[in-house]
């Protein structure tokens, strides 16, 4: 059985073989991308086993999405497909040091997920349950998915760990601030970026949002404020620690903050103190960023260790 489990959409990525606005682009390369499924693929290559649960539509594209993440060592067996709503597709378009992503998701068989997609047996065994800020907006049914999923958590004795991952171009005209902050609180591990701290509490500084939150809820044991290429923050009610930034070659940023929660996590799992968990995730979300594409760069156990003790790889 999983020890973590996951909750949320998996798009098919098209990504564009040059640099260029996607009106000049005639060549694409096919790959995934989802958050809950990044940190799920993260964990199995770290050697944990992770569970993602999700809806695909019952089409060439579903079947894609199942058979990638499963590459991976991930278990998808509580995947349902969904013959009414497809699969949701999304495009990257490329520039120097910028992505943009435009996304055709719609009325997508994900968006169509519900409590009744959950089976409380996959909850029982496992420890820990990973949410995210992006399933809860994708639909009311999706709301629901998610909160029953936190009662599950809580019924079984999960720990939850959140990420609000703000997707701004999914709010349209609503502000979803006060649910995210709701999930926030009732989270016991909580990752967000600095500019996601700032938008849903005021200050990035994590021992003043482990206090804020913790008055909430007293749910809250760590906190973790990611700032990309100037590091992190981790704080728990004990000690607060400066996570400096690993050294890369940034390629792609995107699916870095789901690596770092993965390595992170792992290190939650395997009972390392917060810094090296920091650490683990500093490293691990670095090497992401070295790849084109949002797991493809993520380390396995042995290329993890040999960096975290500075070993250099043989190549040939």
């Amino acid at each position: 059985m999983a020890e973590v489990i996951t909750i949320g959409e998996t798009m098919v990525c098209f990504t564009p073989d040059c640099l260029s606005p996607l009106r000049y682009v005639d060549g694409y390369h096919t790959r995934i991308a989802g958050a809950e499924s990044n940190l799920a693929v993260g964990l199995a290559k770290l050697g944990h086993r992770a569970a993602w649960i999700s809806r695909l539509g019952d089409d060439e594209f579903g079947r894609y999405v199942q058979n990638a993440i499963r590459a991976e060592g991930v278990d998808t067996e509580s995947v349902r497909f969904d013959g009414e709503h497809p699969t949701g597709v999304m495009f990257k378009e490329k520039s120097c040091g910028e992505t943009s992503v435009y996304y055709y998701r719609k009325n997508s068989a994900a968006a169509a997920m519900s409590p009744l997609d959950l089976d409380e047996e996959d909850f029982r065994s496992a420890k820990m349950l990973h949410l995210t800020g992006i399933t809860p907006v994708l639909s009311q049914s999706c709301r629901d998915a998610v909160f029953y999923a936190l009662d599950l958590a809580e019924r079984f004795g999960l720990d939850v760990s959140f990420d609000p991952n703000i997707r701004r171009k999914l709010w349209g005209d609503e502000d979803y601030r006060p649910l995210l902050r709701e999930l926030c609180s009732r989270s016991h591990y909580l990752f967000m970026g600095k500019d996601e701290a700032l938008a849903l509490y005021g200050t990035s500084e994590p021992d003043k949002l482990l206090q804020q939150i913790s008055k909430e809820t007293g749910v809250v044991r760590t906190i973790v404020v990611k700032d990309g290429a100037n590091g992190a923050w981790a704080a728990d009610h004990t000690n607060q620690v400066r996570l400096e930034p690993a050294e890369c070659r940034c390629v792609d940023p995107i699916g870095a903050g789901d690596a770092f929660d993965s390595a992170f996590l792992a290190g939650v799992l395997e009972g390392k103190d917060l810094w090296y968990c920091g650490r683990m995730g500093a490293v691990a979300g670095a090497m992401a960023t070295e790849t084109d594409g949002d797991t493809e760069g993520y380390p396995d156990r042995n290329k993890l260790e040999r960096r975290l003790n500075n070993q250099k790889e043989i190549y040939r």
